[in-house]
């Protein structure tokens, strides 16, 4: 049975196990993942596991895709197109999961999505992140590019992407530096999958 993609070449949800049991619980796809066309779209696999699978997604043919997807699956998943850091179709406190899978590297204001995120999750929520590794961002070009400076934009260190969490009021429980499987002579993970509680209300 498919399961929450965190990247290619590397384990899914059913190996790591941060988004526990999602039946008849709501949750947020926070950008629609980039999945292969041989894997099921996350929000898709959500709603299957007995979820309430909402997606948000900038992009209008995205959404559409994902709707294609749903209808052939027999599942329901309700969509809005938005900016990932507007998330006010939902109340606060109304969220049980926050899924986000290679969709906000490039967000500008991290410290806002993760402010609007905070405000939906219910107490002790959580907030699972899986984001090219900051290292493995500076070598992103392939070898024919220049490395990029550690924390360049568009990427974060680690320190800043840890002082944006633990700032905006949540703590991170886990972290995984994950390296492709499809890359065995890799120098450095490629995947950093965080799994972070909402702390306070």
């Amino acid at each position: 049975m498919s399961s929450v993609w965190f990247g290619s070449g590397v384990g899914d949800d059913g190996e790591y196990r941060l988004c526990g049991d999602v039946n008849g619980k709501r949750v947020v796809e926070l950008g629609i993942a980039p999945t292969p066309a041989s894997a099921t779209p996350n929000a898709i696999v959500l709603a299957r596991a007995g979820a309430k699978a909402i997606a948000v997604d900038p992009s209008a043919e995205r959404i559409d895709a994902l709707r294609g997807h749903a209808e052939k699956a027999e599942v329901r998943v309700e969509c809005h197109q938005s900016e990932l850091p507007d998330l006010g179709f939902a109340t606060s406190a109304s969220v049980d999961l926050v899924v986000a899978s290679h969709t906000i590297d490039a967000i500008d204001d991290v410290s806002r999505l993760l402010r609007q995120v905070h405000r939906v999750l219910k107490p002790d929520a959580t907030f699972v992140v899986a984001l090219t590794h900051p290292v493995a961002a500076m070598f992103d070009g392939g070898s024919s590019a220049p490395v990029r400076r550690y924390g360049a934009a568009p990427s974060r260190s680690m320190s800043e992407l840890f002082m944006a969490f633990e700032r905006t009021n949540f703590h991170i429980e886990v972290m995984h530096e994950l390296t492709s499987a499809n890359d065995r002579s890799a120098v450095a993970p490629t995947v950093l999958l965080l799994r972070a509680r909402k702390v306070g209300v």
